[in-house]
């Protein structure tokens, strides 16, 4: 009997790979993320040093996860592979803070972020920010109710405009910077703030860059899909997150170079007051409505595929209301998956800004990334046999590098932002009652 694995169409070529892992990491985070890590590191050559360190963290972790995607390249990505690794419990709570913190929270975020955008433009009311964040996301979730075919023809429209803003800003910002560039060196690392130390000062910085980072996780996905996985897989996550990292290097540094640091950090509106200064008024507007529509596409891709976690959790009875969950609307999508999502979503709007979320979701995520890297050791020494089609490059310092990586990251927001970490830690370990007892009421399932 055919596996899975075997059934898969190995029609990728690389060029194709590289542009699924470019398309699947960029996003508008690196817009909005430039507030809080300049708010961090307090100069220009931290700010830069923060984007290259996350930025590396970010490659080793999908060249190492990359050997777990070729090896069990099965529907449900990272959750199958601590499964495989772990058993059904940690694959359960991964699940769990997926469904009740990650999707939800991201989708919270980046709602809250469209929102101030849009009263920064238009010059609304900031009593408005938390209606048309709720407005915004309860109209994606409407319109993934239509199924997944105009869910996907959605995102694939919005892809193209979340590219659009970066090259302008990059070519002209680089070309043009302004008259603060001559005051600007990139390598300062002379902070303004002068509170904490060096290492908690980057820590925090690189724990905001991650949320523009995050998505890396997904590229493995194709990896049973690839032609030549062993030798297209490791290139094309090497080049695209080094190309991924470049430009966002080149985004920040036109950040800095057009605005003082000082007016960049604490302002959430950073992104629509670089446009301004490049292209002026108008010129401005119309570079942030290109950065909305590239916000609004995230939140449609997090939406499509957040819903469908419960549902997949609720076909094992993995979750309470199995039944209600797993239930499909006649165009195949999980509406009521989807009402819980957009309502945990709403609640965490009214908790929290941008900035909050973001980093609660990064921290939460990043336990379970561990954990995948630390498998890769696991998997070597207790299946030495299993089809490896791709083997992490630079393994084991790699490997290590990423799981070193995670574990600064996760234990320096714990202590700098410890009740953040701990609200993240206690939502997900709140599964553990649910699953001892849909365990025992389900016990053959």
């Amino acid at each position: 009997m055919p596996t899975e694995k075997q059934a898969l169409n190995q029609t990728i070529g690389f060029t194709a790979a590289l542009a699924t892992v470019m398309g699947t990491v960029i996003g508008a985070g690196v817009f909005f993320k430039a507030d809080p890590v300049t708010h961090a590191t307090g100069s220009t050559g931290l700010t830069m040093l923060a984007w290259l360190v996350g930025g590396l963290i970010t490659i080793c972790a999908g060249l190492t996860a990359a050997e777990l995607a070729a090896a069990i390249p099965e529907t449900g990505g990272m959750m199958r592979y601590i499964d495989h690794t772990y058993g059904s419990l940690a694959a359960f709570l991964l699940g769990w803070a997926e469904t009740t913190v990650y999707f939800p929270a991201n989708i919270a975020a980046l709602s809250i972020v469209f929102a101030t955008q849009c009263i920064n433009l238009f010059s609304w009311s900031a009593h408005w920010q938390i209606p048309i964040a709720i407005i915004v996301g309860l109209s994606l979730t409407i319109l993934n109710f239509f199924g997944s075919r105009v869910g996907g023809l959605f995102q694939s429209f919005t892809t193209v405009f979340k590219l659009i803003p970066l090259a302008i800003i990059i070519v002209f910002g680089l070309i043009h910077p302004g008259s603060n560039a001559v005051h600007v060196s990139l390598f300062d690392v002379t902070r303004s703030n002068g509170s904490g130390s060096f290492l908690s000062a980057l820590g925090s910085g690189v724990l905001a860059t991650l949320f523009a980072y995050d998505g890396w996780i997904h590229v493995g996905n194709i990896a049973g899909e690839l032609k030549h996985p062993e030798r297209d897989l490791p290139r094309s996550i090497l080049i695209g997150l080094t190309g991924t990292m470049v430009v966002y290097l080149l985004v920040s540094a036109v950040f800095v170079l057009v605005l003082p640091i000082n007016q960049i950090a604490g302002n959430p509106n950073a992104a629509s007051e670089v446009a301004r200064v490049l292209f002026g008024g108008v010129g401005g507007k119309i570079i942030t409505i290109g950065i909305l529509i590239s916000v609004y596409g995230g939140i449609n891709g997090y939406t499509m595929t957040g819903m469908r976690i419960p549902y997949a959790m609720a076909l094992e009875n993995r979750l309470p209301f199995s039944r209600q969950l797993r239930s499909l609307s006649k165009t195949g999508a999980p509406v009521v998956s989807g009402l819980v999502q957009i309502s945990i979503a709403i609640i965490m709007m009214f908790m929290g800004g941008f900035n909050t979320l973001t980093d609660m979701l990064v921290v939460v995520i990043w336990i379970f990334y561990i954990l995948t890297f630390i498998a890769v050791f696991i998997l070597r020494k207790r299946e030495p046999e299993l089809n490896r089609p791709y083997r992490t490059l630079g393994y084991p310092v790699i490997p290590i590098i990423a799981i070193l990586g995670g574990i600064f990251i996760v234990v320096n927001t714990l202590f700098t932002q410890t009740m953040l970490t701990l609200i993240g830690i206690g939502i997900t370990l709140l599964g553990l009652p649910v699953y001892y007892y849909l365990n025992n009421k389900y016990p053959t399932e």
